[in-house]
């Protein structure tokens, strides 16, 4: 049978069914081309380019994280420690009284700081609030290297006010109440006001120094005059005026008669004419029974 017709071609594709078609359709997949290779410069970028704008975004994304967890500094300082700027060295100069590890606590530098990072106005800071600092300075050697300088105060005498005792400098001012052995040879002063007159005890003493070793404390008296203690128990009291001519005539009595290692309690230097000797009661009820009750113990007066 003939067919009156022709055969359609099956690419061929009638109007309305190629307006309906969807568009890219016979366009094989291998040579379709990405939108993104067509944009503009973005075809002119390396293949490596996703990778590394996605490792930029993690580093600060970890970098955020660290600052806002407060962890930047901890950080920095063990990268820069790691690049050799760490804190490897404490040179100390000028102290005496305090001890190495104080310093170092104050500096509060701790394993793994960095130089660069330490702050060592604030180190100085906390250098001068110590007891023993007088000044302080802090310098930064790099790349490994802290200097510390100190001057220290100087410890002049020590002085009592009531159970307390404390280290003073020459012109009075607190130390420390931290007193050891260390301290033994400073000649102690009592009572309120003795702290600002340790110098002119002092200065007294230091001229007969036949007599200062044997001195153990020194009480100002009214803001007026000194009592000394001696280590055997003997208490001088001196007058207000000339207390250098005083202490003199001590000095030399002892020489000529060993007045210092008799049985006395106290001598009295007040009265500018005479001295006064106190002996102790064995001594007076021995004196007593000699003299036939004629020798009295000796009357006690009021310090002034």
């Amino acid at each position: 049978m003939l067919s009156l017709g022709f055969k359609q071609d099956r690419n061929t594709l009638t109007p309305l069914e190629a307006e309906l078609a969807p568009r890219g359709r016979g366009v094989a997949r291998l040579h379709r081309q990405p939108v993104w290779r067509s944009a503009g410069r973005l075809a002119e970028l390396p293949r490596w380019t996703g990778s590394a704008a996605a490792l930029g975004f993690l580093t600060l994304t970890i970098g955020y994280g660290i600052v806002i967890g407060g962890h930047g500094r901890m950080v920095s300082e063990a990268l820069l420690s790691a690049a050799g700027f760490g804190v490897e060295a404490v040179k100390l100069s000028g102290q005496r009284e305090i001890n190495e590890f104080q310093i170092l606590e104050a500096l509060e530098i701790h394993e793994g700081s960095s130089l660069a990072l330490f702050d060592a106005a604030a180190a100085r800071e906390r250098l001068s609030r110590m007891a023993w600092v007088k000044n302080a300075s802090v310098m930064k050697l790099y790349p490994s290297t802290l200097q510390i300088n100190i001057e220290e105060r100087v410890p002049y005498a020590l002085w009592q006010r009531g159970d307390l005792v404390s280290i003073v400098n020459e012109a009075g001012d607190v130390i420390t109440d931290e007193v050891d052995g260390r301290y033994a040879n400073l000649l102690l002063v009592v009572n309120h006001g003795a702290q600002r007159r340790a110098g002119e005890i002092n200065t007294a003493l230091d001229k007969v120094p036949e007599l200062r070793p044997r001195v153990r404390a020194a009480f100002l008296i009214s803001d007026r005059r000194w009592d000394l203690q001696l280590e055997n128990g003997i208490s001088i009291r001196l007058p207000q005026e000339n207390m250098d001519a005083a202490l003199a005539d001590i000095v030399s009595m002892d020489k000529e008669n060993g007045l210092l290692s008799r049985d006395i309690v106290a001598i009295d230097m007040r009265l500018p004419d005479r001295v006064s000797v106190r002996l102790s009661d064995e001594a007076a009820e021995q004196r007593k029974i000699m003299t036939g009750g004629r020798g009295g113990t000796g009357k006690k007066e009021r310090d002034t």
